[in-house]
């Protein structure tokens, strides 16, 4: 439903496999969700380090389109320091991941890229459980009617998950 990765543009392979997380900032997993909103779906894309499993950037939007999902990674990268040797960013084939403008951010601070090779949701499992929490813990208990109310629910919610919520998988640290 989200995901359109039948297309023209590079795709590149999976180097996560086997891969053992020891420190924030080796590896961000990607993905895009959608959330009704009123009579209409919007999209959320994350970007959640798979260490920490905090959700590192984040962008809502009416469309699909490539230039939403820059602006999650445009967050990501706010807050990321000079110093992160090795980081991948690993995700869909989808289109949005492919676009020159994604890439090119990626490429330029020296991230290596990694996308799934089928359509199987457990190659992307961090991110695929990420999509899941928020909503069925957090997003379906708010009635939101419009984008700008969304945009704020939305806002509050992410607080909430990386800031109070326990991960089982970090010891139940937040």
């Amino acid at each position: 439903f989200t995901t359109q990765s039948f297309h023209w543009l590079r795709k590149y392979s999976n180097i996560v496999k086997g891969l053992v997380l020891s420190h924030p900032n080796q590896l961000w997993v990607s993905d895009i969700t959608y959330w009704e909103v009123g009579s209409r779906f919007v999209y959320i894309s994350l970007i959640t380090d798979a260490f920490s499993h905090k959700i590192v950037g984040y962008h809502i939007a009416d469309t699909l389109a490539a230039v939403e999902t820059v602006e999650a990674l445009r967050m990501a990268l706010q807050h990321l320091h000079t110093d992160h040797p090795g980081l991948i960013h690993h995700s869909d084939r989808g289109i949005q991941y492919c676009s020159q403008e994604y890439v090119q951010m990626l490429q330029d601070r020296s991230i290596q890229i990694s996308m799934t090779e089928t359509g199987d949701p457990r190659d992307n499992a961090i991110a695929e459980r990420v999509n899941g929490i928020l909503k069925e813990e957090y997003l379906y208990d708010y009635s939101v009617i419009s984008l700008p109310q969304a945009k704020l629910v939305l806002a509050f919610v992410i607080d909430l998950y990386n800031e109070e919520r326990p991960h089982m998988s970090c010891d139940y640290k937040t």
